[in-house]
């Protein structure tokens, strides 16, 4: 009977369902991308620059500097982990 209700509810669910998938897809690449090693190693290069070149304060560096080093820590144990 599950096959029959598929069917005959496909043309409701359809849209939902493919709405799910591309949500799924779409947040998958984000974390893959928020968790990118190569990524953060380019975000704290850009991070320094900006205090080199007095866009940022000492003390916005390290605040940003810390989200980006946490970042970087569970990238590499997600990758030890095989995620």
């Amino acid at each position: 009977m599950g096959l029959i209700t598929d069917v005959a509810f496909a043309p409701a669910t359809g849209p939902l369902k493919g709405l799910l998938w591309l949500a799924k897809v779409i947040a998958d690449q984000a974390e893959r991308t928020l968790y990118d090693e190569n990524v953060i190693r380019a975000g704290l290069a850009d991070l320094e620059q900006r205090l080199e070149t007095g866009e940022i304060s000492e003390a916005d560096y390290e605040a940003e500097e810390e989200i980006l080093l946490g970042r970087l820590k569970i990238a590499r144990e997600r990758m030890r982990s095989g995620q």
